[in-house]
């Protein structure tokens, strides 16, 4: 498992990189507002991890439908997660948008890894849907 934690944590660096430089040129460059923006370098990272686990981290090839559909309902919850996280943090806290994507990095992640661990990924759950 250890190997698999370390893929994943590759992975999620890859797509936290991945996700803040969304976010900064939305609001940066575009002005948008950072919750939308924030949701959207979410769904992208979604799509993209969702193929670097499945290969890579878990080695679970051709799990098809059923695990991408568990894949995005663990990657909504973490979205939901994130949005408030952000909403609270810049709305009602007034602190810097990216320090409330810092503690979105901290609580999402490992909370989606231990979900797509014993939920997603796992061939045994799989079989039985």
């Amino acid at each position: 498992m250890r190997t698999k934690i370390v893929k994943y944590g590759v992975v999620g660096v890859l797509g936290t990189l991945l996700h803040f430089s969304v976010l900064i040129l939305l609001v940066e460059w575009w002005g948008c507002n950072p919750i939308i923006s924030s949701a959207i370098g979410f769904i992208i990272v979604l799509i993209i991890s969702f193929f670097m686990n499945q290969r890579w981290t878990f080695g679970t090839r051709g799990m098809g439908r059923s695990a991408f559909i568990k894949y995005a309902i663990v990657s909504a919850n973490g979205l939901i997660m994130n949005t408030a996280i952000v909403f609270v943090t810049v709305d009602l806290l007034q602190w810097s948008y990216l320090i409330g994507q810092l503690c979105v990095v901290a609580i999402v992640p490992p909370l989606n890894f231990v979900l797509n661990y014993y939920w997603t990924f796992d061939e045994q759950a799989v079989a039985r849907t």
